[in-house]
C-alpha cells in the first residue's frame, strides 16, 4: 500500500483504485474522543485540498480535506454510528473512496510525514 499524506494529516491510498481515504494517527491522538462525523454523499465530487467532512471530538470539530479530486464512489457508513473506530484503527479505516486521480507530486510520502514535526 502506498499511502500518501496531506499536512492536514489526511491519507489516501495511491496505488489502489478506488483510492481509500482516511485520517493519520497523529490526527486522532490531536483531535481525542471522535464522537461525531459528518460525510459526503455517494457521488459528490471532491477536490484536493478541498474540504468533504467534518470530524467532532470532544475537543473541537475539524474539518476533512480531500487528498485527491474525484468522485465518492462509498462512504463509510459504520463510522455514522461508530465514529471512535477512527481512534482505534485510523490507518485501518477509511472515511471515503474516491474514484479519480491522485496528485503525488503534491502529497507527503509516508517516511516524510512520519519524520514531520506536527506540533
Amino acid at each position: 500500500m502506498k499511502r500518501l499524506y496531506l499536512p492536514s494529516h489526511e491519507w489516501v491510498l495511491a496505488d489502489q483504485a478506488p483510492h481509500a481515504v482516511g485520517i493519520s494517527d497523529h490526527a486522532q491522538h490531536a483531535l481525542g474522543d471522535i464522537v461525531f462525523v459528518v460525510l459526503p454523499a455517494v457521488g459528490d465530487p471532491v477536490t484536493q485540498g478541498e474540504r468533504f467532512g467534518d470530524v467532532e471530538s470532544v475537543k473541537a470539530v475539524s474539518e476533512l480535506i480531500s487528498p485527491l479530486s474525484g468522485k465518492v464512489v462509498a462512504v463509510n457508513e459504520a463510522l455514522l454510528s461508530a465514529p471512535e473506530t477512527l481512534n482505534q484503527d485510523p490507518l485501518g479505516t477509511w472515511i471515503i473512496q474516491v474514484e479519480g486521480t491522485v496528485n503525488e507530486a503534491s502529497l507527503i510520502d509516508e517516511a516524510t510525514y512520519l519524520a514531520m514535526d506536527k506540533d
